[in-house]
């Protein structure tokens, strides 16, 4: 006897849903189905966990999707072209092409029957200019630094902040969506010019943007007034690491939270680093005060070209007090070196040490053979 399976039950639909790495596929299938996916997008945003795109080799445009919890490259593959993403953030990708036009993409858009709903999954902004910024215009993906957004583009269109760090990594821009025409540039200070202001992280908290420069400096940027100034913060254990090379990242947990997570490097050859070890320093603002912490608890925290995400452990199946970090650095602007994406792994902050064999099977096939870094992303299916 024929079943009619369009018909079931939403009871049963919500059920089958909910045990589901992604509700995408299960959504292609007919109408019904496709409602059921609908109504728990709200608790699909809060359990989708971070994944990691990693780039096919340079003769196909495919991205695949590893979900380091189950060890697993996933079966969908995304068409995104072979390119250098400047960032990472709320679901959405951030990309500048040659006329150094930044778009934003979500990958996970899709209709009904797996079409991807490319006038909502892609929003182009104007080009970032003038000219002659430092950078001549056909090595577009390097020009940019970083990216990030404030909000989602599309949900809260009306408080979304693209930033962008550009130009050798000392000049910012934004530009607020459904409200500007073109770019902000953030006039430097005098002390900010003189120092060069390399910036290695933006992040937004409570409506205002921190960022850290490369001289391990806070600072924080008024969109309003579009004023930078430093922030006053005693650095109580961030101290300098003399015989490592280090980067430094911002992470926001629990909204309120701040945490500069220092990457320390070592020489791995004439040319290229690896990483050794990280050191956590959480941030007081309003008491001005930083305290390495030695334990992240309950919490993960994902590192690279994206904006450094934060989740709960317990919640997602990752390892509790562990910093997840991929390849995050070029040997050369043509891309990565002969190695791949070497430079990966899973830290536990209390042990102090680099976990033994993280990411191997098909995720470590792909990166040693990537020439362009992976990045993790943090899927968003509004369906």
């Amino acid at each position: 006897m024929d079943r009619d399976w369009a018909a079931l039950p939403t009871e049963i639909l919500n059920l089958v849903v909910g045990r589901l790495e992604t509700p995408k596929e299960f959504s292609f299938v007919c109408r019904s189905w496709c409602s059921a996916a609908k109504g728990i997008q709200t608790h699909c945003a809060v359990t989708t966990t971070p994944m990691m795109l990693i780039s096919s080799d340079a003769e196909n445009d495919k991205w695949h999707l590893y979900n380091p919890v189950t060890d697993k490259v996933l079966k969908t593959q995304l068409s995104l072209g072979r390119q250098l993403f400047c960032g990472s953030s709320k679901g959405w990708l951030i990309v500048v092409d040659e006329k150094r036009v930044v778009s934003l993409i979500n990958p996970f858009l899709f209709g009904v029957g797996g079409r991807r709903d490319h006038e909502k999954s892609i929003i182009r902004l104007p080009p970032l200019g003038p000219a002659d910024l430092n950078r001549p215009p056909h090595r577009g993906d390097y020009f940019v630094y970083k990216a990030t957004i404030s909000e989602d583009p599309i949900l809260n269109a009306d408080n979304c902040i693209v930033m962008v760090m550009f130009a050798n990594m000392y000049k910012l821009a934004f530009i607020r969506l459904n409200k500007d025409s073109n770019w902000t540039y953030v006039p430097e200070t005098e002390t900010v010019e003189q120092r060069r202001f390399f910036i290695a992280e933006v992040v937004t908290v409570e409506e205002r943007f921190y960022l850290v420069d490369y001289f391990r400096q806070l600072y924080s940027l008024d969109v309003a007034t579009q004023s930078v100034s430093p922030v006053k913060v005693v650095l109580g254990g961030f101290v300098v690491d003399d015989n490592y090379i280090c980067k430094e990242y911002l992470v926001v947990c629990n909204e309120k939270t701040m945490l500069i997570v220092r990457r320390c490097m070592d020489h791995y050859d004439d040319h290229e680093t690896k990483t050794k070890r990280f050191r956590v320093f959480e941030l007081n603002i309003s008491k001005g005060e930083c305290t390495e912490k030695n334990t992240l608890g309950d919490v993960a925290l994902f590192l690279g070209n994206n904006s450094s995400i934060s989740v709960c452990a317990s919640k997602s199946g990752y390892r509790a007090n562990c910093i997840y970090f991929i390849h995050d650095h070029l040997v050369v602007e043509g891309g990565l070196g002969p190695s791949g994406a070497f430079d990966y792994g899973v830290y536990n902050v209390e042990e102090k040490r680099l976990l033994e064999n993280p990411f191997h099977g098909d995720a470590g096939t792909l990166m040693s053979k990537t020439d362009v870094p992976p990045i993790w992303i943090l899927p968003t299916y509004n369906l």
